[in-house]
């Protein structure tokens, strides 16, 4: 059994587009980096943590577990290899996307797939390149609550599709679960369909 270690919607529908049959637990640990983490070293963590943290919680509370592989992810956007993360209001949504306007930045998504044979982890990385914004735009953008909860205040299947000409690596990592690098992973078990 695939179990998904995120409450993230975005994953969820991913995987499912994917043709995945999975359960989501949630994991519920500390996403702080720490100081001076690299970024890909910050999402590879957390991806190990949540997906460790489920698999244990998973393996422990039954006295005969069944065979499971969980698959832990976490996604950041960095600029000049400063993490950016989640805005943590509207203004730090403003804030973030002033930074992007007009450049190009970097997408990273960790992920970890945790059986009882041992951890894997891997890092998917885009090049994403934003438009100049106005400030109307942003504000209005911002206003909408659609930047809320997203790595880098946006999101690229949203409206925001509207200021990014273009990207240098997978789509489907700037929007959480980079799906071809999953799928390499997902193919050395035999807990997925």
């Amino acid at each position: 059994m695939l179990v998904l270690a995120s409450a993230s919607p975005r994953r969820n529908e991913l995987l499912t587009q994917a043709g995945y049959r999975f359960r989501v637990h949630p994991a519920h640990i500390n996403e702080d980096p720490l100081a001076d983490e690299d970024p890909i070293v910050y999402v590879t963590r957390l991806a190990r943590e949540k997906a460790e943290a489920v698999f244990r919680e998973l393996t422990t509370a039954s006295p005969k577990p069944e065979r499971i592989a969980v698959l832990g992810a976490d996604t950041t956007v960095t600029l000049d290899n400063s993490i950016l993360g989640k805005p943590a209001d509207a203004a730090d949504a403003v804030r973030i996307l002033r930074l992007l306007s007009g450049r190009t930045h970097r997408v990273i998504t960790g992920v970890a797939l945790v059986t009882a044979e041992g951890t894997e982890v891997a890092a998917e990385v885009t090049a994403v390149r934003f438009l100049t914004l106005s400030e109307a735009e942003i504000a209005d953008y911002v206003a909408g609550g659609e930047p809320m909860d997203k790595a880098g205040a946006y999101a690229i299947q949203g409206r925001a599709a509207r200021w990014i000409p273009r990207i240098e690596g997978c789509y489907f990592n700037v929007m959480g679960l980079p799906l071809a690098l999953v799928s390499s992973l997902l193919e050395t078990t035999d807990c997925a369909d």
